[in-house]
């Protein structure tokens, strides 16, 4: 299962392929991690509904764990790719040491800032007396599993991009597996409810971590996992932090995202709003994480063959992986527009949260397609090394359109919910069309001071 690609003379679409297809497999199953626990708590009988807006709340924490994680993870691994395309396993190997031993530190921190700091954070993201309790229970477990959520997040990466996407992919398989076994056990054989859920999914985690270290110390395995790569050299782990930064800004800026959502929404529409945006938050996930998936296929190709200096594979490469998202966003978007009732009910038995959520899911992934043209063209920057332009895209949709459009459109409307919503579609086809045309401008004059 583990066969290195040949990525700098191998057909670029046949290995995109190859690449992208666990890749996207394992993004979709690691979904399940959250969307089957949401699945199964809007189906506890009484309490579904509010249960899953608690659990909804815990969303930004999430993320900002997720966001750490991928700050080593995102920007490490494309520095190791570059590495290995120069031919300098070694320092390949310090770049994976280094990350994995930051992501232990990370660990240690936010396992003891998120536990205490729960309670008064919900409360500040909109929870209410009726959803705080639900919020806080399924939140100080997940927190407890912190260290296998950041091992997961963060090397699996090196996984992928040494070219063993397969094992990448089963390293969510398994995860995600053993998540959808325990749930049903947990939350309704075992009576545990919204606890059970959030045990299902550290335990699964747990396993998903002990898989990938196994990996990256035996034999299989290109670069390995060494002891005397621990050590934090500054001048290995900064420019991977720097890097990694962009993804670190894109995913904690989506947890201030969700808080603006949250308490927006708490103000003009109540719990049922809140829910809504449960729901939506998930479905959004469906469109978003596939296209990480494609992304993450395409980043092997396009940083080996950059460090190789072959710009025409560069080139390929990143056209590939560009049609892949914006036909992919494009038809996933088509579907949600004509049937927002179905995908609503997926989550949810309540037929008041089903109505509304399927009502604002057409404002707010109105322009939903517009997301594959962002995402493949800002991560390619990532693959790129562009760290700087790479953050400033990032920055650009949710830190200066979207969240102050949360705030600033309920001025003009008289229907202030409606308002919130619409501030998401209004920010990406502005920030889609501006990433999509600087990329562009970058990218043609890269291949032109290349290949001169």
């Amino acid at each position: 299962m583990a066969i290195k690609q040949d990525m700098g003379t191998g057909s670029v679409k046949r290995l995109m392929l190859q690449m992208a297809v666990p890749a996207v497999v394992a993004q979709v199953i690691n979904l399940l991690y959250n969307i089957v626990d949401r699945i199964y708590i809007g189906h506890i009988p009484e309490i579904g509904g509010t249960a899953l807006t608690g659990v909804g709340l815990f969303t930004p924490i999430l993320m900002l764990i997720t966001a750490f994680a991928m700050m080593a993870g995102s920007g490490g691994a494309p520095r190791a790719a570059i590495a290995m395309g120069r031919g300098d396993k070694e320092k390949a190997e310090a770049i994976l040491g280094n990350c994995f031993t930051v992501l232990m530190g990370m660990a240690v921190v936010l396992t003891a800032v998120f536990w205490f700091a729960a309670p008064s954070l919900l409360r500040m993201f909109g929870a209410s007396d009726a959803t705080l309790p639900y919020a806080v229970q399924y939140g100080r477990i997940y927190i407890l599993g912190s260290i296998f959520v950041l091992t997961v997040m963060g090397m699996n990466t090196f996984i992928t991009t040494q070219g063993f996407a397969r094992i990448s992919m089963l390293t969510t398989v398994i995860g995600a597996a053993i998540n959808i076994v325990l749930d049903p056990i947990f939350i309704f054989a075992l009576d545990m409810g919204v606890a059970g859920a959030a045990l299902a999914t550290v335990l699964s985690q747990a396993v998903s971590a002990l898989w990938i270290l196994r990996f990256l110390t035996g034999q299989q395995t290109i670069l390995k996992l060494r002891r005397e790569n621990l050590k934090l050299i500054p001048s290995v782990i900064l420019p991977c932090l720097g890097l990694g930064v962009s993804t670190f800004v894109m995913l904690s800026t989506e947890s201030i995202l969700s808080v603006s959502f949250t308490s927006s929404l708490a103000r003009f529409g109540g719990d049922v709003a809140v829910g809504a945006m449960t729901v939506l938050t998930s479905i959004n996930q469906l469109i978003t994480m596939p296209l990480s998936g494609i992304c993450q296929g395409g980043q092997p190709l396009i940083s080996f063959n950059y460090g190789a200096r072959k710009y025409d594979r560069v080139k390929e490469a990143f056209f590939c992986q560009f049609g892949i998202c914006v036909a992919y966003t494009t038809v996933f978007w088509l579907m949600l527009m004509a049937f927002p009732n179905v995908f609503a009910g997926i989550f949810t038995a309540d037929t008041a949260l089903v109505e509304y959520a399927a009502w604002a899911m057409r404002i707010f992934l109105a322009c939903g397609f517009s997301v594959g043209f962002q995402i493949s063209c800002q991560q390619a920057l990532m693959a790129l090394g562009q760290a700087k332009i790479s953050l400033v895209m990032a920055l650009l949709r949710k830190v200066f359109l979207l969240i102050p459009m949360i705030f600033v459109l309920p001025v003009f409307f008289e229907n202030k919910a409606f308002a919130v919503f619409l501030a998401e579609p209004v920010s990406d086809i502005i920030a889609a069309s501006v990433t999509t045309f600087m990329f562009f401008r970058f990218f043609v004059r890269m291949l032109r001071e290349g290949k001169a």
